[in-house]
């Protein structure tokens, strides 16, 4: 069972990671700001599951977990909520979307170092 829940966090990364890209490509900055906090999520749900073997139910459980027992996540979703809450009302620029884009790069490495076993959050 975790290894399907496993594939399908990985693949969800994947298609809102390449789905926001193509959203930053054509300056498209409120869904590609939106799409790469959902690889956000689902990069810090992959690494839950595989941390903790389970996957958080809401955005308020997983801060939860990750405000409990793992800073350097929280701090990247705590930084990153607000511009995904802004996305509805206001207009994003290409800044908040490259800086999505790189948080959302970098909880893909966390959560490959904790499938080698390289890391330690």
């Amino acid at each position: 069972m975790m290894d399907e829940k496993e594939q399908i966090l990985r693949e969800n990364f994947e298609e809102y990671f390449s789905s926001a890209e193509e959203e930053l490509k054509k300056n498209k900055f409120n869904s590609a700001t939106t799409l790469f906090f959902k690889a956000i999520c689902a990069g810090i749900d992959l690494f839950l599951l595989k941390k903790e073997g389970e996957v958080p139910s809401s955005h308020t459980h997983r801060f939860r977990i990750v405000q409990d027992r793992h800073p350097e996540l929280y701090a990247i979703i705590d930084k990153d909520f607000p511009f995904y809450q802004d996305s509805y009302t206001k207009k994003m620029d290409e800044e908040a979307a490259e800086m999505m884009r790189e948080d959302a790069e970098r909880i893909k490495e966390l959560s490959e170092e904790r499938k080698q076993g390289q890391g330690n959050i």
